[in-house]
């Protein structure tokens, strides 16, 4: 019998569809890519934009979903209820937080400031060794370049030290994401 518990992936991702349909074709693409490998989905319980259709997709595949909202949030990222565990917080404080601590491993799709913020505050905690569980920027069409750009420049200016590139790793596509993905639980 085995015991072993699902990998749980949490997904950071925009409750818009964005400009091209490459961001939304992404996030079903990561949706079905957790539940071919049998994991959990851990996300924001939004059920529009690249979340919903992470969500919708991951569930179309019978992938388990783990979904954590402020409450503020509910009406305009529509709660997605129908997931197996949907949990409201008090504040985007809390739903990080549980979100992090229920998750072995963190993708980032195309979104706004909430995803930016909450890509950081993971890769914050990791700086301070508070977690070193494996992170992904999945760089759909080149979106996140001037991010990457970004950080390049605060390394050059002296305000991030060059190995803190090592607490993600950079995908283009969802067969590299995934591979990469399988190893790093492995």
């Amino acid at each position: 019998m085995n015991l072993q518990r699902k990998k749980s992936i949490c997904v950071y991702c925009a409750h818009r569809d964005g400009t091209k349909s490459s961001y939304l074709q992404a996030a079903t693409d990561t949706g079905n890519m957790i539940a071919r490998n049998s994991m959990r989905l851990v996300y924001g319980a939004g059920n529009v934009g690249l979340m919903g259709e992470v969500a919708n997709s991951a569930q179309s595949g019978n992938a388990e979903v783990f979904g954590v909202i402020p409450k503020h949030l509910l009406e305009q990222e529509i709660g997605k209820k129908d997931i197996d565990t949907f949990i409201i917080t008090e504040n985007m404080h809390e739903r990080k937080k549980i979100m992090v601590l229920n998750s072995d491993a963190f993708i980032l799709l195309p979104g706004g400031f909430g995803s930016l913020d909450e890509f950081f505050e993971l890769i914050t905690w990791r700086q301070l060794g508070l977690h070193s569980k494996p992170c992904f920027i999945f760089n759909v069409n080149g979106y996140w370049d001037p991010l990457l750009k970004l950080i390049e420049n605060q390394i050059s200016e002296g305000f991030v030290q060059s190995n803190n590139k090592n607490f993600y790793s950079i995908v283009n596509t969802i067969d590299e994401l995934e591979t990469k993905l399988i190893q790093a639980l492995s």
